[in-house]
Order: structure tokens, then sequence, then C-alpha cells
């Protein structure tokens, strides 16, 4: 039996081929059932998010169980195999501790992977198609995942423009729902803007948009007010946050605009953030006190600068991931020798058993328990090193030295081997 990992991702295939393979919790558990209910497999855990659907199970090495799952979801092998990918022992166990940990994301060092693949790990457990090696993987991935985080840092530096615009603004203001955020745009990235900074406890904001409808919508969604670009002055003094996102030729808010509100304010400072381009605010406004004006360059650097950071922890994370899978497979072995053990006991208590029986069948019929004693004392160790005999007296005429020496010290037995070679 072997360890293996079959799937798609990001990496290897497009999202038109991946949405065809993405499943549902329920849906993963119960597919991972049916493998192993038909005897497929012996365990199996599916994973299947928007960047990937991968299939962890124990199977014989010459199965490919690709095909075992796209047979029960239906689905075209000769469509999906090329982009397919597969993983056996160390490499799967590597493999599973280098997605949970963010190491193959498409975000390197995202954290929500880690969730995902743990609430797949429950979904499989309650349909009871875990067993000893994938319970004992999965839960020395998560480990291994969480010490990375730790000690690296690797989830630390944001590496989207959108969210690092949002995180700064938690280095100017410590209370981010006490404070309001004028959206200049209404398009997809403003949207981004929004959720990032909802998420981070923003509770007031404003959308400003040339065309009323978009900006409804977002307000609908967020439950803030929308007003148009003319409206922009009236409310710019109530504004700590001003985030700009348009396909505008123009600029929209200009140095004037921003001295005047300022004074209303009473010198609170305004956080601002031109993400367009051409920009959508002066860039002269720099100049104005008690005023953090950012523009796409400018948070682009801290991006590459985040990026780095996570770049640096990579080579540290990976070397736990390789310890972590070594470490895993040496406890598999383990696990081998553990059964070897049971049946070298289960052998020779056997023979012991039998040996027994007879002898107290010997001893009920009357005969000297001190003849019995002596008989079953040559029967066990008769029964016992006979096996073991002939194969040593095979090995020294096969001249097998390796045999030899390890029998000596299993046995402890003072005895030079010569070695004929």
């Amino acid at each position: 039996m072997a360890l293996t990992v079959v799937g798609v991702s990001y990496q290897t295939a497009s999202i038109d081929i991946r949405e065809r393979l993405t499943l549902s919790y329920a849906a993963a558990a119960e597919a991972a059932l049916w493998l192993t209910t038909e005897g497929l497999l012996r365990e199996a855990v599916i994973i299947s998010t928007c960047n990937r659907t991968e299939l962890y199970c124990e199977a014989d090495e010459s199965i490919d169980p690709m095909p075992l799952l796209l047979g029960h979801l239906e689905l075209p092998t000769q469509w999906i195999e090329p982009y397919t990918y597969r993983y056996i022992q160390v490499e799967a166990a590597a493999h599973l501790m280098r997605v949970a940990a963010g190491l193959d994301s498409m975000i390197l060092g995202e954290a929500e992977i880690l969730g995902q693949i743990k609430r797949a790990f429950t979904a499989a457990a309650s349909q009871g198609v875990l067993g000893k090696c994938l319970g004992r993987l999965f839960q020395m991935t998560f480990s291994v995942a969480k010490d990375i985080r730790l000690r690296t840092g690797i989830g630390h530096h944001s590496v989207s423009v959108a969210y690092t615009a949002a995180k700064l603004s938690q280095r100017i203001f410590a209370d981010l729902s006490q404070i309001t955020v004028l959206f200049v745009g209404a398009g997809d990235f403003v949207r981004l803007l929004a959720q990032h900074l909802a998420a981070l406890g923003v509770q007031q904001m404003l959308f400003a948009n040339r065309t009323s409808e978009h900006a409804d919508q977002l307000a609908v969604e967020f439950k803030a007010k929308s007003i148009t670009l003319e409206q922009i002055d009236d409310y710019l003094a109530k504004a700590d946050i001003v985030m700009t996102g348009t396909n505008s030729s123009q600029v929209i808010i200009q140095k004037e605009m921003v001295a005047s509100a300022l004074q209303q304010r009473k010198r609170k400072p305004m956080f601002m953030v031109d993400l367009s381009i051409p920009r959508n605010i002066s860039p002269d406004i720099a100049v104005l006190e008690d005023v953090y004006l950012y523009n796409l360059d400018d948070l682009q650097k801290m991006v590459e600068g985040n990026k780095q950071h996570r770049l640096d922890a990579v080579a540290m994370a990976e070397k736990s991931v390789q310890e972590a899978a070594v470490q895993f497979f040496t406890w598999i072995e383990a696990q081998e020798s553990f059964k070897m053990l049971s049946l070298f006991r289960e052998k020779f208590e056997g023979i012991r058993d039998k040996v027994l029986a007879d002898n107290l069948r010997r001893l009920r019929a009357g005969e000297d328990p001190e003849q019995t004693l002596s008989r079953l004392a040559y029967h066990l160790t008769n029964r016992y090193l006979h096996e073991p005999t002939r194969r040593l007296r095979e090995a020294a005429f096969e001249k097998e030295a390796v045999l030899l020496a390890l029998t000596k010290d299993l046995f402890e037995l003072e005895y030079e081997i010569v070695n004929t070679k």
C-alpha cells in the first residue's frame, strides 16, 4: 500500500477545468466513502476549493486513483487527465503539508486553505473513511502548518494592493469602527477595498460615482450611502479615509477641496489612497499637514517588500515540511515493524500453546512430571530454533555475513564472524 495524492490545481488547470471538479464538503466526503466502500481504496480524503481538487488516499501503488474519482463523478477521463498530477509516499505527505502551510497557494502564505483542509478532514471523518495512515498524516499536517506560520510569519505581510491599502489604514486609525470611508468609484476594485475594510471593522461608508446605479448597488451591499461626484465637496470633511479607483482621466479631488475639508475637521488626520491611473487625487495634496497620501506606486512597493518577506520565509518552511514528511514515514515504517513483531509473537505463542497442550495431556495421563517438564523444555527449544538454525546454516554456506552479524547482535553471541570475501 502507498500513500498517494492525485489532483488538479490552479498551477495545472484553468478555471473551466477546475470548476467541473469542484465539490462541496459533503459531496467530497460521499465520493471518498464510495471509493473506500467499493474496495478501490483503503482510506480517502478529498480536498476541494476554488483553486484545487485533490484526492489523498492509501492504495496499491499500481492503482491510479484519478480515473476512479472521475468515473464516479461521471467526468471524461481523457478531457481532464492531461491537467492532473500524482505524488506518492514522502512526496505526497510533503505536498499536503505545503498546501496546508500556504506554500502552494495562489497567494503565497494565505491562511484560508488550512481551514478548508480541516473542514474536509472533519467531513471525511464523519463518513468513516479515515484510517490510521491518513488520520496521523492530517493531524501531523495541522501541527506543521501551525508551527510554520508561528515561526516564519509567512502570512503576516499582505501581498495584494487592496489588502495592503486596507491594512495601512490601521496604522493611522486605532479604531476603524469609528471612522468614515469615502470611496470614489464603484467598480470591482472598489468593492474589494470595501470588503477588506469592512472585515477590519469599518461601519460607515460613502460611495461616490459618476453613474448612480453602481454606487447605489454598493451602498445597499454595505449598508452605506451613495452620492454623486459633484457632492464630494460637501461630504469630504466627514471622510477620515478617501480611496479612489475610477477610470476617469481627470483629477477629481483638488488641493483646495482637501484644504477646506481639513479646516472643518480641525486638524483630524485624513488618509487618502489614489489607486487610479491616471490619478484622481491631485499629487500636491501631499504637502498639506495632517494628510497621508499614497498612490498606486507607493502601495506596489510595499507589496513587493511584503512578497520578499514571504519568500524569505519559504526556505525555512520548506525545510520544516521535508523534515515532517520524513518523520511521518519513519512512523509508517515503525508500524510495519510493530506488525512484524506482532506476527512474530503470535507464531511462537502458537508453538508454545501446542507443545504445552501435548504435555498437559501426558501429565493428566499419569506421566512422571520431571519427565514431562524435560520433554516440554526440549520440544520448545527444538521447535523455536528449528527454522532459525536451518536459515543460519544456509547463511554460513552462502557466506551471508550481514545475516550472521545481525544474528550475533540480536542474541548477544560471543562469536567472531570471519569475512571471507
